[in-house]
């Protein structure tokens, strides 16, 4: 499985970051609105909407693509809603730490519906607003994502190998502190060789890094999230979308509460600018 794993990552991960540095921002949005329409779909399994709701969940993701790709969003509104998701992401926070097995099987279909639109709506609408920057957008989303890759490779390898501390048991046994501690530290290592990259000032770093480090530990709630709603639903993954990888939603579900974070986060930097 991690050879399969591999070899799609050494495969996709070339091409998909050739289209984030070279493709306008209105082709960037339809590649990634696949992909969140996709991880849609399965979150609609996920939490088994009837009919129905399954409809109505799935229009709002069409309206949504529809206006993102026709370039009708804000800077002022993508900061507004990135805001309004990092309260809903605070809350799963706390949901993921009070969680017991017993509350399996509770959630209504109507409530995941529009926990599924907190989760993936500004998710893209955040990524298409950081590509949407002229000057710098295509090189933050690909310095975003490498975060994320790094966050998630430091803790799924250290945490094999030293994982012995539970951080989420009722939620995701595999994971574990020294996981945990792990991730961080890749990112650290990342926010400070990407911060240089970019061509942040000293003071702008003393930014930068923690905001990075705000954006990865937000990523391990989506992550753990998903594995919530997994759990609940009795399921490994959430579909089959990549060979090795499970279903979309298992390859983003990291990068539905880091891409508003760090929006947000750049956001409230560059204000004062």
């Amino acid at each position: 499985m991690l050879k399969q794993r591999l070899l799609t990552a050494a495969i996709l991960i070339p091409l998909f970051s050739a289209a984030v540095l070279h493709l306008p921002t209105r082709y960037f949005a339809l590649l990634i609105a696949a992909v969140v329409f996709v991880a849609a779909w399965e979150w609609g399994r996920l939490v088994r909407l009837p009919n129905l709701a399954w409809a109505v969940f799935m229009l709002v993701f069409v309206a949504l693509i529809a206006w993102v790709v026709a370039e009708k969003f804000s800077p002022a509104a993508t900061r507004v809603i990135s805001a309004a998701a990092m309260i809903w992401w605070a809350a799963a926070a706390l949901w993921i730490m009070r969680f017991r097995s017993e509350e399996a099987g509770m959630l209504s279909p109507w409530r995941g519906m529009v926990a599924g639109w907190l989760v993936l709506a500004p998710a893209f609408l955040s990524l298409c607003a950081l590509h949407a920057e002229a000057a710098h957008g295509p090189g933050r989303v690909l310095f975003l994502l490498v975060l994320i890759w790094a966050a998630d490779s430091g803790a799924y390898f250290v945490g094999r190998r030293f994982g012995r501390h539970k951080l989420a048991p009722r939620v995701s046994p595999g994971k574990s502190w020294e996981g945990f501690v792990g991730g961080m530290s890749a990112a650290a290592l990342v926010a400070v060789a990407g911060g240089r990259w970019l061509g942040l000032s000293g003071e702008a770093m003393l930014w930068f890094v923690p905001l990075c480090l705000a954006v990865a530990m937000f990523s391990v709630v989506g992550d753990l999230l998903e594995s919530l709603f997994k759990r609940t639903a009795g399921v490994k993954d959430s579909g089959r979308f990549l060979p090795g990888h499970g279903g979309a939603l298992d390859r983003i579900d990291s990068i539905t509460a880091a891409a508003p974070a760090f929006y947000l986060g750049l956001s409230l930097i560059e204000w004062p600018t």
